[in-house]
């Protein structure tokens, strides 16, 4: 059972003992404190499709009602549509009952500003510390709030999509595109079909029951996605798509059945923005050079963040990048607003397609071809990740060729290769990120730095 509390919010295992999972007891002392450090009048409340969802919800909203707060429930959605609800309803803040890509017992809570913005590190602290407190006041009975329900903000997304400057929806409709999309069960599987039958593309979608029963592990990664390879493999579609049960990540796949490589999915955005507006771009320090390569061929200045989307967002705002994002298969493209969404990078990526005239794994030969291995460690309570960055560190401190970036975790950049290694923010592992010229070298060079990991255990 495990229980985290970090910048990407507070995420957990259902069930279990208080204070080790996210159980009942413990989402009314999050909520609660989220709510006393938002003081507002307004929150928005949106879910994904799991299992544990309405539970979750209905925890959330009472502890909101409770706490004398007018409270937006706008049902199965999106991530991003979530976001975007919080400012059209003029918000205090929201949150969204997702945990992403993790598996189907996990849930959590994602804190958003006003803005419908993820919450800063130094907010998301002072709601941990508001939490452990646990000194707080909730309304008398006159003051008690109330839910609203609002099912119409879905096709508002959707909308909001098809509204900008850069989704040729002309252009679209005129290639006819037929795609598969795998939602895995989901709320993809209840806003992707408007958005396609906005597009005037047809589509098959497979896992499209909104059961949060997920059919495979739903993190769009390879390894994961046998099913809607083989289909593509059959032919008979220009382009599979796929995203994770909250919808802010996107990966693609080759109308012959193979991998566009989920890296790829912001840097083909990312060159589609910046040949018609010039510009900065920024990605995490986890994410592909291949970024930065296409940057600079349109004379833009490509930033590395940290990771974590709020650290993206808050590094696009300094820089004034005009697409930004993270190699997970994450668009940023702050025309609709500062967060990850599918359904942004879905028309910018189709509209690219359909102005070019090309298939998709033409497109994706003309970008630099780069290979990244991601592997992670399972950590145990006795590991002390501390040490281990200070140990990694000082390995490559006196290597001439080595660059080291510690400002999350350890990367060290070489002329021809890089290696990332942190602590997740989402699950209790060390990811182990690199990325090289060919697989064999980037995988051997993250196999170096997991082997002094497991030395040091």
């Amino acid at each position: 059972m495990t229980l985290i509390k970090s910048i990407s919010g507070i995420r957990g295992t259902i069930g279990g003992h208080t204070g080790d999972t996210l159980n009942p007891l413990d989402i009314v002392k999050f909520t609660t404190a989220y709510a006393t450090f938002i003081g507002g009048k307004r929150i928005v409340v949106g879910r994904d499709g799991r299992i544990s969802g309405p539970m979750v919800r209905d925890v959330v909203c009472g502890t909101l009602v409770g706490m004398g707060y007018e409270v937006i429930d706008i049902g199965l959605a999106t991530t991003p549509t979530t976001e975007l609800a919080v400012r059209w309803h003029e918000a205090d803040g929201g949150i969204i009952i997702t945990a992403s890509h993790n598996p189907t017992q996990w849930n959590a809570l994602k804190l958003l500003n006003r803005e419908g913005e993820f919450l800063t590190a130094a907010d998301g602290a002072e709601v941990l510390r508001i939490a452990e407190a646990e000194d707080f006041d909730y309304a008398p009975v006159e003051k008690l709030g109330h839910v609203v329900k609002d099912d119409t903000m879905n096709q508002r997304h959707v909308q909001s999509v098809l509204d900008l400057r850069l989704a040729d929806v002309e252009a679209i409709r005129k290639r006819k595109f037929r795609v598969c999309a795998d939602t895995i069960n989901s709320v993809g599987g209840i806003i992707l079909p408007r958005l396609f039958d906005a597009l005037g593309v047809s589509y098959e979608i497979l896992n499209g029951e909104c059961t949060g029963q997920f059919a495979h592990n739903p993190e769009p990664l390879e390894k994961n996605l046998g099913g809607i390879m083989d289909k593509m493999r059959q032919g008979g579609f220009d382009l599979g798509i796929v995203v994770d049960p909250d919808v802010d990540r996107l990966a693609f796949i080759c109308e012959d059945g193979k991998m566009y490589g989920e890296e790829y999915t912001l840097v083909s955005v990312a060159d589609y923005v910046l040949a018609h507006d010039k510009g900065n771009t920024v990605s995490n320090l986890s994410s592909t050079r291949a970024l930065r390569d296409v940057t600079e061929k349109h004379g833009g200045k490509y930033t590395a963040a940290a990771v974590g989307e709020v650290n993206v967002t808050t590094k696009m705002k300094e820089v004034g990048a005009v697409i930004g994002g993270e190699g997970n298969g994450g668009v940023i493209y702050p025309e609709s607003h500062y967060g990850r969404d599918a359904l942004v990078g879905i028309a910018l990526f189709l509209s690219s397609l359909a102005q070019k005239g090309c298939t998709v794994s033409e497109l994706r030969k003309t970008f630099p071809d780069y290979q990244i291995a991601k592997n992670r460690i399972d950590l145990t309570p006795e590991t002390d990740v501390d040490a281990i960055l200070v140990k990694v560190k000082e390995m490559f401190a006196k290597d001439a060729e080595a660059q080291v970036n510690d400002i999350d975790g350890v990367k060290i950049d070489f002329p021809t290769k890089w290696v990332h290694l942190r602590k997740s923010n989402t699950e209790p592992i060390i990811r182990v990120y690199s990325e090289a010229q060919t697989m064999e070298e980037a995988d051997q060079l993250g196999k170096q730095l997991m082997q002094v990991v497991y030395d040091f255990q």
